[in-house]
């Protein structure tokens, strides 16, 4: 299972390789920097279409996959 620190860390790659500032993806997104930054850090509790909203602003794609489990 993938962790938000994970996630986080994708999202804040991808906006630093775009050379986009957090003041500059706040207002691409309509979303708060404090809650940015708290998304890219892997802490809170992000809504889903807030994650949603930030990955079609850096064109990332988001994919859902049944995990292997083991009996």
């Amino acid at each position: 299972m993938v962790k938000s620190v994970e996630i986080g860390a994708v999202i804040r790659a991808r906006r630093a390789k775009e050379r986009i500032t957090l003041e500059e993806m706040a207002a691409l997104t309509g979303i708060g920097i404090n809650t940015l930054s708290r998304l890219e850090r892997g802490v809170g509790n992000t809504q889903l279409s807030v994650l949603l909203k930030v990955l079609e602003t850096l064109g990332l794609d988001i994919s859902i996959e049944p995990r292997r489990t083991i009996y």
